[in-house]
């Protein structure tokens, strides 16, 4: 089944830890071993795996990104002037796949899922899709 996850940005950039709500998804969906995609279907907000230790490092990320695309750029024709969005999330991308196992996604010691907002705040809806996986009974050859 599909799931919806329902997120609420507090400021213009921002990296919003999921791994929780995400982590809530696999519980409810009972997998103990597969896979779990989400989906953000969102322009200007994205996702990335990344450290949770030291806010430091979504601090650097955000720095670095509005430099590569700073917001105030005029050769930016987008009417809606939203292009360092557009292409900061573009940067992030748009989907992450995490292994589940023994019920539990598998995350190294210093990750997190994180929405990364880029033209906030909103409300953001991001698609969560748990897979188990298929046992296989294939005979030697």
């Amino acid at each position: 089944m599909l799931e919806r996850l329902v997120v609420q940005t507090r400021q213009q950039s921002e990296f919003r830890d999921l791994t929780r709500e995400v982590q809530q998804v696999v519980d409810e969906s009972g997998v103990q071993d597969g896979v779990v995609f989400v989906y953000c279907p969102h322009t200007t907000c994205g996702l990335t795996i990344q450290e949770n230790a030291d806010p430091g490092v979504q601090h650097d990320m955000l720095l670095l990104l509005n430099r590569l695309a700073p917001r105030d750029d005029p050769a930016y024709r987008h009417i809606e002037d939203n292009s360092a969005s557009h292409l900061q999330a573009s940067m992030m991308g748009f989907s992450e796949m995490m292994l589940i196992d023994q019920g539990r996604l598998v995350l190294g010691r210093w990750q997190a899922l994180y929405l990364t907002e880029f033209d906030g705040p909103r409300q953001r809806t991001l698609l969560v899709k748990v897979v188990p996986a298929v046992a296989t009974n294939v005979a030697a050859k």
